[in-house]
Parts: structure tokens; sequence; C-alpha cells
């Protein structure tokens, strides 16, 4: 079959159901705006394997996803989705981009959680944007955004305790939402939660466990994120 989407990290498939579609994770990691690029074995299934746990248990929470259930290794079926061209990214240490940009030294604990908007945009370089860029692109009315920010805050909430369970450290996250293709005034979480789009360090270590392994040449990706997979299960069971 032809793919109805091709990312750096997933491929969309039409299914029999035209209100669901088939995310197929794969193993390419990219880095840096598509500038560094590299293929590992089991990263695909790993991925898939720690956001259908995390999903589960978000759902179990009260937060709607696009989440459907787990077909294979490699892929889940999900909702179709119209996604929102706004990535809402939630820090909680300075690390990466954010200290690049202010030289706040990483590792710094914020007072409360720092909530920043990115246009999705490849060929841009998903730039910084805020509300008011929002409102005058057309990009999410006032009560969505006031939704997304909202949402993601709960989410880094239920996030933070359960990955402290897990002794793991929740630097910063991206997450993105989707309108319902069945009802477009729902909007609900989308794409993937897992090491690729969360910073993760070790609670006793501080060690990386995400895929800053990957863009600082650290080694051992895949160990890191089979890691991190085994203690979600363990604190899932």
């Amino acid at each position: 079959m032809t793919p109805l989407y091709e990312g750096k990290a997933k491929r969309l498939w039409a299914t029999d159901n035209p209100d669901t579609l088939r995310m197929e994770f794969k193993d390419d990691a990219t880095a840096f705006d598509g500038k560094k690029k590299a293929q590992f074995e089991n990263k695909g299934r790993l991925n898939n394997a720690i956001s259908t746990l995390i999903y589960g248990m978000l759902e179990k929470e009260g937060i709607p996803t696009h989440f459907v259930r787990q077909i294979d290794d490699t892929n889940v079926e999900v909702h179709k989705v119209e996604i929102l061209k706004v990535e809402v990214i939630v820090r909680n240490l300075a690390a990466g981009s954010f200290s690049r940009r202010t030289g706040i030294a990483e590792g710094h604990v914020f007072s409360r959680p720092v909530v920043e908007f990115s246009y999705k945009s490849d060929e841009l370089g998903d730039p910084l944007i805020n509300d008011d860029y929002i409102r005058e692109m057309g990009l999410a009315t006032p009560e969505e955004l006031a939704h997304l920010r909202k949402s993601a805050l709960k989410v880094n909430e239920l996030l933070c305790a359960f990955f402290a369970k897990c002794g793991l450290n929740l630097v910063d996250f991206k997450l993105e939402f989707g309108r319902l293709a069945t009802d477009p005034s729902v909007i609900v979480l989308a794409d993937e939660i897992s090491p690729d789009g969360c910073r993760l360090w070790d609670l006793k270590t501080g060690e990386k466990m995400d895929k800053d392994r990957f863009r600082r040449d650290l080694g051992n990706v895949m160990e890191a994120y089979e890691e991190v997979l085994g203690r979600v299960r363990q604190n899932l069971a």
C-alpha cells in the first residue's frame, strides 16, 4: 500500500474504516531538522511499546487520545485526526534549545512548568510562536489554544508523577493534538510519547535516557530506550 503520509519517524496508512488509520513506527532517527540521520534496529518496536503503554495510562486518567489499539510490534490503529499545526512543548528543567537560547544552564529547575508553542513546519524548522502568531495565522481559536495549554499541563502532571515512579526525571517533552475526523469540535492528544520526544534523565545518576544520546553521540541509544521500556512496563504491571 502507498502510505497516506510519511514523516521522519512514522508512516500513516489507510484502513478499511475511513475514521481510523494505521500508524507505523519506523527505525529511522533524525536530529537537527533532519541534518543528522541514522537507523536503529528495534527503534520502531521500542517507541511503539512505550507510547502504547503511556497512552493507555493517560486514557485511564481521563486524557482523550487518538489511540485505538496496538496491531503488532511496530503498528497501532489510531483515530483519524486533523493535526493542529501548533506543537506544545512543556519544560520542567532547562535543557536543549531553551538553554542555548537563554544561556540558562542545563538542569536548572523551573519554579513552574514552562509552556512553549511552535509552528509545525519542517520547511521552517518548527519555529517558536506565541498566542498572537497563532491567532493571526489561524492555527487555533483562543478557546482551542487554552484547551491545548490546559491539557498539556495535565499530561505533564501525570507524566512527571509516573516517570518519577520509574526513576526518571521528565525534563521536557513535545505534544501534538488533532481534531477528530468524526467530530472536529473534539481535540485529542495525537502522535506519540516516547524517548524520541521526551527528555528523560535517570533520577539517581542524571544519565540521559532519550534521543539526546543520538543527538550528542553518547552511544547506547537503543539500550537506553530498552531500559525506559522496562521501567514503564514494571510500573504499569
